[in-house]
């Protein structure tokens, strides 16, 4: 059970991470989501199916879903359509280019391929009974490097621009730089690592479908929201962090949903429903803790010198 949802926490972490970078970061409502991680998915059950290297298909899949992010940012850029519009065309494309990476099949299953996953569970077989713990261990490892990674990115002159670029796009203009072309890298660098999080979820669940990403956007948004209730800071290194922690909640919750909802009269197809009214939860506690802390501060009265000058 704790190890399930470990790994799928950790696999879907990566996916949270993307959606910090372009709803937190850029502050770009991006759909493409729930595109750019089936066509991870299918690109890297393709390469295994195929023989492929693992580090060549985690590479060709990344690429696959930068491209996909590529268009839905040269759609928002150069033809001036609104952020949530560009996500859904471009969603909605790739539906047809994931069945053209599947060679025009809706499923590909990975049960008689070996991946990562199974040459793992086969290795940890020989130290200990469970079997997941080595996928967990690989997961954590994965998800440490992309967190670094990002975190060392966001210190760097590009990261700070691309922060900057979220909160105040004026300062970027102001300075010289493109506002364009830094948000092109920004929601690039996000679908990439969605991608990245399709192929790891393919590889675990043993297949691949072109329906794999549905509703993913959403049980993004609720992880991110669950991870800025555990810490709060304006530290990137525990921005990161947080949505990672985010994402191992909500799998959690949404076991316990799956496995427990049954005590009150809920069952799986509920967990859509649980979803939204989640978010919808989540932002009413921020406006209300927003609303606090503004009353709670002193009001400044002017002083007689003062309306006298």
């Amino acid at each position: 059970m704790i190890e399930g949802i470990l790994t799928e926490g950790l696999v879907y972490g990566i996916m949270v991470l993307a959606v910090f970078i372009t709803f937190r970061i850029l502050n770009f409502a991006d759909m493409t989501v729930d595109g750019s991680l089936p066509l991870g998915a299918a690109i890297m059950t393709v390469c295994m199916v195929n023989g492929q290297h693992t580090v060549i298909a985690f590479l060709l899949a990344f690429l696959g879903g930068a491209a996909a992010g590529f268009v839905t940012a040269l759609i928002h850029t150069k033809l001036k359509i609104p952020d949530l519009l560009s996500g859904i065309l471009t969603m909605t494309m790739l539906r047809s280019v994931i069945l053209r990476v599947m060679s025009n099949r809706a499923n590909i299953p990975l049960l008689r391929t070996n991946t990562v996953f199974t040459n793992i569970t086969g290795w940890t077989k020989q130290f200990t009974s469970d079997p997941n713990i080595g996928i967990v261990v690989y997961c954590l490892l994965v998800v440490i490097v992309i967190k670094i990674a990002l975190d060392l990115f966001f210190r760097t002159d590009l990261g700070l621009s691309l922060g900057a670029l979220g909160s105040n796009p004026q300062l970027i203009i102001s300075q010289g730089m493109n506002p364009d072309i830094l948000k092109i890298i920004g929601i690039c660098l996000a679908n990439g690592l969605v991608a990245i999080s399709g192929s790891l979820a393919a590889m675990y669940q043993g297949f691949a479908d072109v329906s794999f990403g549905q509703g993913m956007i959403v049980s993004g948004l609720a992880s991110l929201m669950l991870g800025e209730f555990l810490l709060r800071s304006n530290r990137i290194g525990l921005l990161t962090l947080r949505a990672i922690f985010g994402s191992i909640l909500y799998r959690a919750m949404m076991y316990a949903a799956r496995n427990y909802g049954y005590y009150i009269h809920m069952n799986p197809n509920d967990l859509n429903l649980m979803t939204g009214l989640l978010i919808i939860a989540c932002i009413l506690i921020s406006k209300q803790k927003l609303s606090a802390n503004f009353l709670k501060k002193p009001v400044k009265m002017a002083s007689p010198q003062n309306d006298k000058n």
